[in-house]
């Protein structure tokens, strides 16, 4: 299976402007034949908690369809980071488009305590079985999560994917974390980082992947937009940047 993580750097609040660079990164996936591409958390708006209220839509939003027209002609799946709304309640949410099938809406279900503020947890534990591997999505914050990892490996998973924002003071710990759960779990782990700046963050970049025993395999820069793809068969590893 190949897994592909795309680092990019957001324009603040601008969904139209990130869904086109989105776009970008998602061909490059394709042409590399990717199975699976994930983007950072809240990709498609930036980590913006103060505007997540007014910025929430939900998985069906017509400007996400061109999404779903590049899965199903081309049998990937995507992974895209967007605050949600339902019933009034908003959330960190990835929505995951598969080919010719209903969008999935993935809720950060382990909120970082201040966003617990403008975000409700989600309550929607899954894995995402492929034909050769299963894959558990994470958000950020939940990654390490004992009980979210539990559920992984319960759930048999065998690849562990962080969507995140990891600011440079951050990015240390959330590598040794992220570290730590590809050894200690078994799981070849990936992470989504942004560069620029996100959140009042200066983004650190470095997405990466790890091996089931936790040895680095692929780690990108810390300034510029890229791609990192591992195929868990081959144990091919590609890059491509901006």
């Amino acid at each position: 299976m190949r897994v592909a993580v795309a680092q990019i750097q957001v324009v603040k609040g601008n969904i139209e402007k990130n869904i086109e660079n989105h776009l970008k990164w998602i061909k490059q996936a394709i042409v590399l034949n990717a199975d699976f591409v994930v983007f950072p958390e809240l990709s498609l708006t930036g980590y913006e908690p103060d505007l997540a209220a007014q910025l929430a839509t939900h998985k069906n939003d017509p400007r996400l369809d061109e999404f779903q027209k590049l899965s199903d002609e081309n049998n990937i799946t995507i992974g895209v980071g967007m605050p949600t709304r339902e019933e009034g309640l908003v959330f960190v949410s990835m929505v995951i488009f598969q080919a010719n099938m209903e969008r999935i809406n993935y809720s950060k279900q382990h909120l970082y305590p201040p966003e617990k503020t403008v975000f409700t947890a989600g309550k929607n534990p899954m894995v995402l079985p492929f034909d050769t591997e299963v894959v558990a999505p994470a958000i950020c914050y939940e990654a390490g999560q004992e009980e979210h990892c539990a559920y992984a490996q319960q759930n048999n998973a065998d690849i562990y994917v962080a969507s995140v924002l990891s600011s440079v003071n951050g990015i240390d710990a959330e590598l040794k974390k992220l570290r730590n759960i590809a050894r200690d779990k078994k799981m070849v782990t990936f992470m989504a980082n942004y560069v620029g700046k996100s959140g009042g963050y200066e983004c650190a970049g470095k997405s990466s992947v790890w091996n089931e025993k936790g040895e680095l395999l692929g780690q990108f820069g810390e300034k510029k937009e890229g791609m990192l793809l591992f195929d868990s068969q081959t144990k091919e590893l590609l890059t491509k940047s901006s």
